[in-house]
């Protein structure tokens, strides 16, 4: 039955297994009686002078760089080493870690610089990249050093093996012994006295698929584990892995989410469903109007799905969630990645990724990356070009100021491709086929995008952003519409528009994000502001001109519109809004947590017509959240949480009455554990949302709507992603999603479920690389993928949309700089398809990827 109880049992369930444990630990059960906390600062003064405890940077006075008998050591000198945090990553021949809970304050400077240390070893620096984090980078002269950690009574010790030795011998997963020990002995410690090795083993490379934080849930960096909610994070790894080239595909390893179908040359949908609510797409925390075109996959640095409503800080949303991508910022160390990947099907994919510094001081940054696509498809007569332009500037312009300057060029043409009508007969023809003209004429869509990001930090605590972000999307695209078949059951009746869009958008955001106690609690505040203006123009040419039908199972092209003439209609559009949105993040204990926050919007929205009819709406609307973590034990975090959505109406009712907006609430509960620490972590949760408000037909009017729909979805979410041992990642994800109409005045359509969202979803993709020998670098990955039948229209009387199950694999080797990769896709050449709105779309057969990539 379609109860919330099923949410109920589900958290009593998950309280009981995961607090098992905790029993025998006090220190893990005790949460303070309120008469037991410090007494709390009244003024703001006092608020602004405090300094959480947790929170405080460590201050390392010295640097130290020390030969050894395998290489250097780089010692950061202080007596807090053991409480250091470190995140990795490598960049061509460069170790880089990232301290981002400390400071660099030395006597005569605030960096430090050796060059060519020892033998192998061409430069090690160590800086201030802001007033909390310190970066480590250590270049090798021929390839990336290996690595490993100590904590000393003298500070923290980075242990690096020369690559003049690395290259001579196999990698070690154990200190290195000294070339005076005996084989099989004990290894050495590092000189320092008092060196005790950390379990940790730094090995240059991220941690697989594993992303322990993301800000997109509260525009904070935070540990997934503290927030109250579901996100996943996708790398660009397992992009990479999986070699995606359109966006919507990272959908396969997230559960609850679909994207949109792939027309291999029509506009290939950057949409997503998520818990089976359409949602927009955001770029690094602004709004991005990419589903008017595609979203260019060549400068992703990763994307972040965050599930249920978010318009407690993003505004106007649909209740299922967002997507926020995260563009690849510049580096510090200079870095070169050309690419080159060709397929199936005449694709071609030439790429280049560079980096690195623009001035001695390393003040001033670029990155640059450039991408071309030239590809046919399986889909008869269509073809596509992408050409894709991306250059990012940041400047450090003090130690407590920096901004970013970012820019996009986007331009894809090609056949506009709506796929087949939703009828039985379309899953009988081949895949391949076709029913608009083939030389009717190419969809051109030109996408800007400029903006910049300012940060500066007033002191540890506090710190303003504001960003600004404009974009402009131009479009042409004439097509040929394919309505449903005729009595006949084989010609399909069709219809021509060439429409020109022309949209732009402007957003600015402020906040002022800062760090703060309460007698014993610590806050963590988010204050915000957002203005933004949404304009959109239409224009149409020769709306439904006619043209011949077609033979859906014996086309024969050539066909003309029968009639021409200038623009017959056009609207423009104009959404104005603005915002003010708080937040707080609330430690109340190590292992209690609060999230508390609330929005309100004011929108204001116009349409003008070229008839002389003119539209105009305005709404307000507070949308409230809050959520609690308990973590019973360090590695479980239990959670709850109720969010609000809303998204502001344009026209009104047959009486005149303007509508209000549509209103989505949830209700999520939730376990998050991390299996193995910082390598693989899981979550489990169970959701309902509400959608209310929901336009329906006015059954005492049929031309116009009434506002007594509602939409319902609940459902239970599974994911598992990280590396569980050296050289294995995995992704593994299930989904029950239950998504249905709930109200309408069509009794045909309660209880229906939506277009597109399957009940059941699984994904999996995993790979393999060899870690040591000759065949070091060789690896394989494999993905399998389920979807469970879903609506094709509403109301559903003619087809459903069939299950599939399709596999996909991958075979890489890389060495050195170098690597080599082949991806097959659909490895098993099933026929499948998706829905696109009222058209469905066949996805593609078994198709394959070849590509070479070097890193400089």
């Amino acid at each position: 039955m379609r109860k919330l109880q099923l949410l109920i049992s589900f958290w009593l369930t998950g309280v009981v297994i995961a607090t098992q444990p905790a029993w025998g630990n006090e220190a893990n059960r005790a949460i303070r009686n309120l008469n037991e906390l410090e007494r709390p600062a009244t003024t703001v003064k006092d608020w602004l002078s405090q300094t959480p405890t947790t929170q405080s940077p460590i201050i390392i006075t010295g640097v130290q760089v020390k030969p050894s008998q395998k290489g250097i050591e780089v010692i950061l000198q202080t007596n807090l080493g053991d409480k250091l945090l470190l995140t990795n990553r490598s960049a061509g021949n460069s170790f880089i870690a990232d301290i981002p809970n400390a400071q660099l304050r030395l006597a005569s400077s605030d960096s430090f610089r050796q060059e060519k240390p020892t033998a192998g070893i061409t430069e090690v620096i160590v800086t201030n990249q802001d007033t909390n984090t310190i970066r480590v980078t250590v270049t090798g002269e021929t390839g990336l050093p290996q690595v490993e950690l100590f904590d000393s009574n003298e500070g923290l010790i980075f242990s690096f093996l020369s690559t003049a030795l690395s290259s001579q011998q196999p990698p070690q997963t154990q200190p290195t012994p000294s070339a005076s020990q005996p084989s099989g002995e004990p290894p050495e410690k590092p000189s320092a006295q008092g060196d005790e090795p950390i379990e940790l083993v730094v090995t240059g490379e991220q941690d697989g698929y594993n992303v322990p934080n993301a800000s997109t849930a509260t525009k904070t960096d935070t540990p997934l584990r503290d927030i109250p909610g579901s996100i996943q994070v996708i790398p660009r790894q397992l992009l990479e892995d999986r070699k995606v080239t359109r966006v919507i595909e990272a959908a396969d390893n997230v559960p609850g989410v679909q994207g949109g179908a792939i027309t291999f040359g029509g506009l290939p949908s950057a949409g997503f469903f998520i818990r089976g609510f359409d949602t927009f797409a955001y770029r690094d925390g602004f709004r991005d109007y990419g589903f008017q075109s595609p979203i260019n996959t060549a400068n992703i640095e990763q994307i972040e799905f965050l599930k249920g409503p978010a318009s407690v800080l993003y505004g106007q949303n649909q209740p299922g969630g967002i997507v926020n991508i995260v563009t690849k910022q510049p580096l510090l160390e200079p870095y070169y990645s050309p690419s080159f990947t060709v397929g199936s099907y005449d694709y071609y994919n030439p790429a280049l990724d560079i980096s690195g510094p623009l001035n001695a001081q390393k003040t001033v940054a670029y990155r640059l990356n450039l991408s071309y696509e030239n590809a046919g498809s399986f889909r008869d007569f269509v073809n596509s070009e992408t050409i894709f332009v991306a250059p990012t500037i940041s400047w450090q312009i003090s130690p407590k100021t920096k901004i970013r300057f970012n820019a996009e060029y986007n331009r894809y043409k090609s056949i506009y491709d709506y796929g087949l009508p939703p009828e039985p007969e379309s899953l009988q023809v081949p895949i391949s086929r076709f029913i608009g003209e083939p030389d009717y004429g190419d969809s051109k869509f030109d996408s800007y995008r400029v903006g910049y990001l300012l940060e500066h930090q007033f002191n540890d605590n506090w710190k303003f952003r504001n960003g600004f972000t404009a974009i402009v999307n131009d479009s042409k695209s004439p097509t040929i519409f394919g309505f449903g078949l005729n009595e006949d059951r084989r010609t399909i009746e069709r219809s021509t528009n060439n429409r020109s869009n022309f949209y732009e958008s402007y957003s600015l955001q402020n906040e002022i994000v800062g760090k703060f106690k309460t007698g014993s609690v610590e806050h963590q505040l988010l204050l915000g502001a957002e203005i933004s203006r949404d304009s959109r123009s239409e224009d149409y040419f020769d709306n439904e001109s006619t043209i011949a039908s077609i033979d859906l199972f014996n086309p024969v092209y050539g066909a003309r519109p029968e009639n021409t003439g200038g623009p017959i209609y056009s609207r423009s559009y104009v959404d104005d809004a603005l915002g003010f949105y708080i937040q707080d993040q609330v430690t109340l204990t190590n292992n209690l947590k609060l999230l508390l926050g609330g929005r309100f919007d004011l929108t204001r929205q116009t349409a003008q017509n070229n008839d002389g009819r003119d539209d105009e709406s305005t709404a307000s609307a507070f949308s409230p959240r809050a959520g609690i973590v308990y973590q019973p034990i360090e590695p479980v975090s239990l959670y709850f949480s109720y969010a609000t959505s809303f998204v502001s109406q344009l026209d009104a009712d047959f009486y005149g009455n303007p509508f209000y907006p549509e209103r989505g609430r949830q209700f999520e509960v939730g376990i998050k554990a991390d299996l193995i620490p910082k390598q693989l972590s899981t979550t489990v949760a169970a959701y309902q949302i509400k959608k209310q408000n929901v336009l329906v037909t006015d059954p005492q009017h049929p031309d116009f709507s009434i506002q007594t729909g509602e939409q319902t979805s609940q459902g239970i979410e599974f994911d598992l992603i990280g590396r569980p041992l050296d050289g294995l990642n995995i992704s593994v994800s299930y989904a029950y999603i239950d998504a249905f109409v709930s109200k309408d005045t069509d009794p045909t359509l309660v209880d229906q479920g939506l277009v597109g969202i399957p009940k059941h979803q699984f994904g999996l993709w995993t790979s393999y690389e060899l870690q040591r020998g000759s065949l070091k670098g060789l690896g394989v990955g494999l993905g399998l993928y389920y979807t469970s039948a879903t609506e094709g229209q509403l109301p559903n009387t003619v087809l459903q949309i069939p299950s599939y199950f399709r596999v996909d694999a991958s075979a890489f080797y890389k060495r050195d700089n170098w690597k080599v990769q082949l991806n097959v896709k659909n490895l098993t050449n099933i026929d499948y398809y998706k829905s696109q709105g009222y058209w469905i779309v066949p996805q593609e057969p078994l198709t394959v990827l070849g590509s070479i990539s070097f890193e400089f």
